[in-house]
């Protein structure tokens, strides 16, 4: 389940509960702490991807605190 999940603080990137660290950006700076949910598939060709600057898919967090 997506409330379950880890999300990243430095790029908002969606991990596994178990994850120590974040699989796009490296950080260890995950939280349960988060709201919204969007799945970027084209980043290059999505306006959200461009207003989160996003540029990789993937599974994003549209809060996190």
């Amino acid at each position: 389940m997506a409330e379950d999940r880890l999300a990243c603080r430095e790029c908002h990137h969606v991990n596994d509960p178990d994850s120590q660290t974040c699989e796009h950006c490296g950080s260890s700076s995950l939280t349960e702490d988060w709201a919204g949910y969007v799945i970027i598939t084209k980043p290059e060709e999505s306006q959200i991807a461009e207003e989160m600057n996003v540029t990789k898919a993937g599974s994003y967090a549209l809060k996190v605190r």
